[in-house]
């Protein structure tokens, strides 16, 4: 079991390595704490920290020193609502309510037109307000969504989740897994990474199987036969699980966390019972 208290700052939070603490490393090891086991002492600090750091607007930033809220208000919606607390868990999914990040390209709205489909930008989220909408914080953005409508809150959710997994399914690479958002650029198809191939399928947890799924978890077994990078490892086994896939064949064993973000999201890949889709 890792002792994430030797990891941990003065202030409750933790950092990537090494130095000041930042929320995401700090989210992931609350997550990866719930998913496995809580150190109380350690767990209590961490959400002090958070909760201290959430802005007037209800979101966070990526660390105390950054004067705008972005995406890693996400992660901080996927803690368990008695963590974090009502009220700010409230303002956070409102935060996050307010961003559409819509693909506006005239490339991107051409390629829709061409192929019928109705909705010729649909919502996903940015990485930071005023942006386009990108994979990874359009995945995160569906999970704590999703994690919302699991509590019951607001039922209007289920459009934004919808539209997020749209965009999702149009943001697809050629080769049938995600990178950043870019699938096509300058006239040739995009290659896909392991770790967004990863979120992207988790955050796709639920929809029936088809074939943007078929070719996604295809993508993800080749990618998770040759990644050698813990948070690559992690985000494809957590896809391939949220896909009904947890066992694969192709696993190559645990890569050794450089930070203690690859330790936290190897925790949590490698839980009994994954905690972002469940």
């Amino acid at each position: 079991m890792m002792d994430w208290s030797s990891r941990q700052n003065r202030d409750g939070g933790w950092a990537y390595n090494k130095g000041c603490s930042w929320t995401e490393p700090t989210a992931f090891v609350l997550l990866a704490q719930t998913a496995t086991q809580v150190e109380r002492s350690s767990f209590e600090a961490g959400l002090r920290f958070l909760r201290s750091t959430q802005r007037r607007d209800g979101g966070w930033s990526p660390q105390p020193g950054v004067a705008e809220s972005t995406w890693v208000t996400a992660l901080a919606a996927l803690l368990p609502e008695e963590a974090i607390g009502a009220d700010r868990m409230k303002r956070a999914l409102g935060w996050l309510e307010g961003q559409t990040g819509r693909d506006s390209s005239w490339s991107y709205k051409f390629e829709m037109w061409r192929n019928g489909d109705k909705d010729p930008h649909p919502d996903g989220w940015p990485w930071f307000p005023g942006a386009s909408a990108w994979v990874t914080p359009t995945s995160l953005g569906i999970l704590a969504f999703e994690r919302a409508l699991r509590r019951g809150e607001n039922r209007g959710f289920r459009r934004r989740v919808a539209s997020g997994k749209e965009f999702l399914a149009v943001h697809a690479c050629a080769d049938g897994g995600w990178n950043h958002g870019s699938n096509r650029a300058l006239g040739r198809d995009g290659d896909s990474y392991p770790e967004t191939t990863g979120a992207a399928l988790t955050a796709l947890a639920g929809v029936s199987r088809n074939p943007t799924i078929d070719r996604g978890i295809a993508a993800a077994h080749r990618h998770l036969a040759e990644c050698t990078t813990a948070e690559g490892i992690a985000w494809l086994r957590m896809g391939l699980a949220a896909q009904g896939e947890r066992h694969s064949s192709s696993a190559p064993p645990a890569a050794t966390p450089r930070t203690t973000l690859d330790a936290a999201l190897t925790a949590i890949a490698f839980a009994e019972k994954n905690f972002l889709f469940v």
